[in-house]
């Protein structure tokens, strides 16, 4: 019996035509990245945007319906669209997350948004007026292959299910359409058990993935599928909620977990929010933004919110059966951020990068050696507390101050 096929993809990133993306964001260094971080498939984000439309047209060959490749990577046309528009009397600002499965679909789309005032050349990720529920319609109506996802849903401002401006159940943002929209991303600061208690989106596909405005930040999220790399499969894997596992950044690291008020430096967890009595910043009166960790509660029958919270585990992998479908997860924690605790230095210096490179060049690539890489191997590379710091991560042996208010926050294994 043959070994099963698996692929490695991240499917939410940006190019440098981005608003305040990293100009490094090219086809060939995407390529090359992927390669040093164990990514099989990436989206190539902001395909609306007409300059790197052209260029996807110029530098991606079509190896099978749906599926470029480049350098020996291979690509899907995705994007982020942002939604702005009103709905049951309130301004409604979401995210969503576009695959097409040709650059004629991709086309004819871009023409659409543009038709309805959408100005493509200024921001990598549009911004449009529809509704989501009329932006799904349209991908529909222009690519039958099309996929759409709601974008990291619990972000505050621009998540699906976000305490500012979002909904309160899928099936409000989408209407008659809901039943079309097979998945869900959970952004970084939540996980698939957090989002397991929640009515509507328990039986969805969960996907991870980066949202990377940067190169380092490419697959710090991933999802992987079973079979080849290709746009057919990743469509059915959704459609089939077939996920093999994810890779997810501790949540408590992701910017918005707990509750807070930054400029005032106050950070409160749901039960000291809800201990208060009241949401608004203690040191300023203003109100506070709700975290992702207090909208899933508010959103979760307790009984569901506590079989889910009482599924992560300390360990690596987390799953769950509970009559529903449930792919386990890997929590990891970046390696940059981890040779850089261990040697005391800065994430981007000299010493982390060439310990980087030497790790992820003769060990495979980042996943390997964050999940797989035997710690012999770790140890006679780069040494013992480096071994160390990695094996500790792996088992998550980590302290973790949670993020807040746009704020990330921070992990670490050692306590020195």
């Amino acid at each position: 019996m043959s070994a099963r096929h698996t692929f490695s993809a991240d499917l939410h990133i940006h190019s440098r035509y981005a608003y305040a993306c990293s100009k490094n964001l090219t086809l060939e260094n995407l390529a090359s990245t992927a390669k040093t971080k164990g990514i099989d498939l990436l989206a190539t984000g902001d395909f609306t945007h007409p300059a790197w439309f052209r260029e996807l047209q110029d530098g991606l060959t079509e190896a099978d319906e749906g599926t470029f490749e480049y350098s020996g990577v291979r690509f899907v046309l995705g994007t982020e669209v942002s939604c702005v528009y009103r709905q049951g009397g309130r301004s409604r600002r979401l995210h969503l997350l576009l695959y097409m499965s040709s650059f004629e679909a991709v086309g004819r789309f871009s023409h659409e948004l543009a038709q309805r005032g959408a100005k493509l050349e200024g921001d990598g990720r549009p911004t449009v007026g529809l509704s989501a529920q009329d932006l799904l319609e349209l991908a529909l109506d222009v690519d039958s292959m099309a996929v759409v996802a709601p974008a990291h849903i619990w972000t505050p401002w621009y998540g699906m299910l976000g305490s500012v401006s979002g909904f309160d159940s899928l099936e409000e943002c989408f209407g008659p359409m809901a039943p079309l929209v097979h998945a869900v991303e959970t952004g970084l600061s939540s996980d698939p058990a957090m989002n397991w208690g929640v009515p509507g989106i328990r039986d969805r596909t969960i996907v991870s993935f980066s949202d990377a405005h940067s190169l380092p930040n490419l697959g710090r999220e991933l999802t992987v599928f079973e079979g080849k790399p290709t746009y057919r499969n990743f469509r059915k894997a959704i459609e089939e909620n077939d996920v093999s596992h994810t890779v997810e950044f501790f949540p408590e690291e992701g910017k918005y977990h707990f509750n807070g008020h930054r400029n005032c430096g106050v950070r409160q967890s749901p039960a000291e929010t809800e201990a208060q009595q009241d949401s608004r910043c203690p040191a300023c009166g203003r109100p506070m933004t709700l975290g992702v960790l207090h909208r899933v509660r508010s959103l979760s029958p307790p009984a569901d919110y506590e079989e889910g919270s009482a599924s992560q585990q300390s360990g690596v992998e987390a799953s769950v059966s509970t009559g529903h479908k449930r792919a386990p997860y890997l929590r990891l924690v970046p390696l940059e951020e981890l040779l850089a605790e261990s040697l005391q230095v800065g994430r981007r210096s000299k010493k982390v990068q060439t310990v980087y490179t030497q790790l992820c060049e003769e060990l495979g690539s980042e996943i390997e050696v964050l999940a797989r890489s035997d710690a012999d191997d770790i140890r006679a590379l780069a040494g013992e507390r480096v071994a160390q710091v990695i094996l500790k991560a792996r088992a998550g042996e980590v302290t973790v101050e949670p993020g807040f208010d746009g704020q990330y926050g921070t992990v670490k294994v050692w306590n020195t």
